[in-house]
């Protein structure tokens, strides 16, 4: 694993104060806190799971082979014909920059110091794959450009589709990650080198240490686990105390003064609102105990509910960002095509959340596109039915939307 150093600028507003004694001042008051403290945060972009595989693979400059081997599919063009007959025709080939559509006027304004996403699909052309794996998603390496056009990226590595393609198809990912100088953890071709946070310098502000595990609920097998002789995944097994104490001497390890810890976690199933007990104890136990200061929660194909314990971020489902999954019927009552780009102030000295402000993107044709009203609307009150029982709610604000949040502290 590589450390990079990032040059840096983003997010909006900037909450110096809390929000009951913000919300007494006027906007040219607030204007001024938000220009005396803008220098003085992290911003930073997170999102859920970016699926560049497949049918998306088909439609960028170097489409890989299409074969497939799916009980729905057996060639990935299918894909891209179902979101034509769904939402109007693509013209493909297209440029790198095509898939992030919209996104891209966001990032300009915000101009994060770290973008951190999900990435699930294997960068590779080998043409084994996992025996008995029924969905498969591979991006020819070549077209790896679509992920470096995006400055101070990270890919979280350890879900369920990274393996997709073997042992062979990891290796290239990695490979090919590596020489595009994209940051990167959760997978490795020992448990050591899997188990690896990535350390990320922030010019002038301070490290960014981020971690990356996936977690057998979210279907990655436990074949996939990386070994001490053996290439895969970095795979918690549970959510018990042993988990959270490995977590612990891993990030005490580690550690600097001012360092900002993030666990990136692909857990729990596609579909459902519902946080269990011991998921929310865990996460909590996380911050109290194994010192994480901003938890990014993946693996649900929808957002799911946000929570502020102890002045820390708590993003428990990110939902996806970018799929193949126009035209594909069932479970429309979620809003899957709907993706939520996050934009959290963090402090650099306490790693503490300023503000959270949240970008609704909708995915159609093969990329993000600014959403309707209604849309918005949808999202809004979504999130406020979600975020209430964790004392978090959004207000709408120029077509983004900001959190508001009483500071959970048991």
């Amino acid at each position: 694993m590589k450390q990079g150093i990032l040059l840096i600028g983003l997010v909006t507003l900037t909450m110096a104060l809390p929000l009951r004694e913000l919300s007494t001042l006027n906007n040219s008051e607030k204007r001024a806190i938000e220009m005396q403290d803008a220098d003085k945060t992290i911003k930073l972009f997170l999102c859920g799971d970016v699926m560049t595989g497949r049918g998306i693979d088909q439609i960028l400059p170097h489409p890989g082979d299409p074969q497939i081997f799916e009980s729905y599919m057996t060639d990935a063009r299918g894909y891209v014909s179902l979101a034509e007959n769904e939402n109007g025709r693509i013209n493909y080939p297209v440029n790198y920059s095509y898939i992030w559509g919209d996104a891209l006027q966001k990032f300009d304004r915000i101009k994060p110091h770290l973008k951190i996403i999900n990435l699930e699909t294997s960068i590779t052309t080998n043409d084994s794959y996992w025996p008995g794996k029924g969905i498969q998603y591979r991006m020819h390496p070549k077209n790896i450009k679509c992920l470096s056009i995006l400055e101070n990226l990270f890919c979280s590595l350890a879900n369920n589709h990274t393996l997709d393609w073997g042992y062979k198809g990891l290796a290239q990912t990695i490979n090919s990650l590596d020489k595009a100088e994209i940051e990167y953890a959760g997978v490795g071709m020992n448990l050591k080198a899997a188990n690896q946070p990535a350390i990320i310098e922030v010019e002038g502000k301070g490290r960014m240490v981020v971690l990356s595990y996936g977690m057998p609920s979210s279907g990655i097998s436990s074949s996939w686990a990386a070994q001490k002789d053996r290439p895969g995944v970095n795979v918690l097994k549970d959510l018990s105390t042993t988990g959270i104490r490995e977590i612990k001497t891993l990030v005490e390890s580690i550690k600097q003064p001012g360092d900002i810890v993030v666990l990136s976690l692909h857990w729990g199933g596609n579909w459902g609102y519902e946080i269990h007990a011991d998921e929310r104890e865990f996460v909590h136990n996380l911050i109290d105990s194994a010192h994480i200061d901003v938890f990014h929660g993946h693996s649900s194909h929808h957002f799911k509910a946000i929570e502020v314990y102890h002045n820390k971020l708590i993003l428990y489902g990110c939902g996806d960002f970018l799929n193949d999954y126009e035209g594909i019927g069932g479970k429309e009552h979620y809003r899957g095509d709907l993706a939520l780009m996050y934009f959290a102030s963090v402090d650099p000295k306490t790693g503490n959340l300023l503000q959270l402000e949240i970008t609704p993107m909708k995915i159609k044709n093969f990329k993000a596109n600014a959403v309707s009203p209604s849309d918005l609307r949808w999202v809004k009150d979504r999130l406020n039915r979600e975020c209430r029982r964790y004392n978090s709610s959004v207000t709408e604000q120029n077509n983004r939307l900001l959190l508001k949040w009483i500071n959970n502290k048991s």
